[in-house]
């Protein structure tokens, strides 16, 4: 039956047959270390990609803006030292920001770009006043780089002539709901009456409290920026790109372009430091499977010294003894990757069951990619058979005749 089955694989299928339960226990532990591994990896890719999106759900991908003015000193006598107080900010346009826009369009990496015209303000109904920053936006545009219209709760993305749309929390603050008057005015004294058009929940109580959005006519109206906007926004396909990519717009336009990832320089560095400790568990976790093998096939050796001296005598090579006990330790390996690979798809499964939120939503969606479940295999029949090295050389290196006599 076997007989179309190199030697190698017909003797290192025997071995690990005579000992099953050393096999069973040792593919089990190989097993329990990819499930681990799979399971550790997907839940932690899962967790980062909900918080880059919770973080991300009110902020652009990188945001433009007009360069800081600095105060210069005019001729100053020799030797005489100035000391400027640094210039308070005003609010400015971007020069030219219609050509900025189209040439940024022709950019690869750009998935969507939209100009806004944003300032501080007052929003007063009744006998409440909140400040607020007013946002004036293109709702088609803005949609493209903040996902506004999924988080509206109630109402619509509607901002026309007259119409505004605000956070739960601010409507919260001011008593007000759909069909509502607000009065919004800036600190040049322009004042407009607004209703309520839609409520958001972004997930970020400070913006939903904060962020009142009106059409760009209207707050480039209030903002004294006719026909201008303060800053543009733009979405990424690859938003690990966003620094580099701000990088060179800063460069080739003369704006400062700040990512998400110079604004969030903490979440970031929180991040990268969780992928490296995730990382170290992982290596030790491998380490941990090798020597396990290692372990189990040096006493494998030990047991079958008078078996490895007896096929040497019949004509086996060292180079054939040393093949069948690293087939030993790859097949260990791929068959504990398969085990692996089960266990890790059933604890996945039991996560997205028994991890909800009070709603019954999913706390966050945790998707196996195949290729992670790829590499375990791959990897765990790597150890196994690096693992199996040291005692395939042993083996190879036996005397038969001492092998023999014991």
């Amino acid at each position: 039956m076997k007989s179309w089955m190199p030697f190698e694989w017909i003797a290192a299928i025997r071995f690990l047959r005579e000992g099953r339960m050393q096999s069973l226990l040792i593919i089990v532990g190989v097993g329990v270390g990819v499930a681990v591994i799979v399971f550790m990896s997907a839940l932690l890719s899962g967790l980062q990609a909900n918080l880059v999106k919770r973080t991300l759900s009110s902020q652009a991908h990188i945001v433009l803006l007009p360069p800081e003015e600095i105060a210069r000193p005019q001729s100053p006598a020799a030797g005489i030292a100035l000391r400027l107080q640094k210039q308070a900010q005003r609010l400015r346009s971007i020069d030219q920001w219609q050509q900025i826009q189209a040439r940024l369009e022709g950019l690869p990496n750009i998935a969507a770009i939209s100009p806004m015209a944003s300032g501080p303000a007052f929003v007063v109904r009744g006998d409440a006043n909140k400040a607020i920053t007013l946002l004036g936006i293109d709702p088609v545009r803005y949609s493209g780089v903040i996902a506004l219209p999924e988080r509206m709760v109630a109402g619509q993305l509607r901002v026309g002539a007259g119409e505004a749309v605000i956070g739960i929390e601010l409507a919260k603050d001011l008593g007000a709901d759909i069909g509502d008057k607000i009065r919004v005015t800036t600190a040049g004294d322009a004042t407009e009456t607004f209703t309520v058009t839609g409520l958001f929940d972004l997930g970020n109580k400070g913006v939903n409290a904060r962020n009142v959005y009106v059409s760009l006519r209207s707050a480039q109206s209030l903002l004294d920026l006719v026909g201008g906007v303060s800053s543009i926004d733009i979405s990424l396909h690859d938003i690990d790109e966003a620094e580099r990519l701000a990088s060179k717009i800063a460069a080739e336009t003369g704006l400062t372009a700040d990512s998400w990832i110079k604004t969030n320089a903490q979440f970031v560095t929180a991040l990268t430091s969780q992928r490296v400790s995730s990382n170290v568990i992982r290596f030790f976790i491998g380490l941990s499977v090798a020597f396990g093998i290692a372990s189990v096939l040096v006493v494998s050796v030990i047991q079958r010294a008078r078996e490895i001296g007896i096929l040497r005598a019949m004509g086996a090579s060292q180079g054939q003894m040393l093949r069948i006990f690293l087939l030993q330790g790859g097949i260990v390996g791929f068959f504990g990757s398969l085990l692996g690979s089960g266990l890790a798809w059933t604890f996945l499964m039991l996560w997205r069951l028994m991890a909800r939120n009070a709603d019954g939503t999913p706390m966050f969606i945790i998707g196996v990619d195949p290729w992670l479940v790829a590499i375990a295999a791959g990897g765990a029949s790597l150890v196994g058979i690096l693992a199996a090295l040291l005692p395939a050389r042993r083996a190879a290196r036996l005397d038969p005749v001492v092998a023999i006599r014991g």
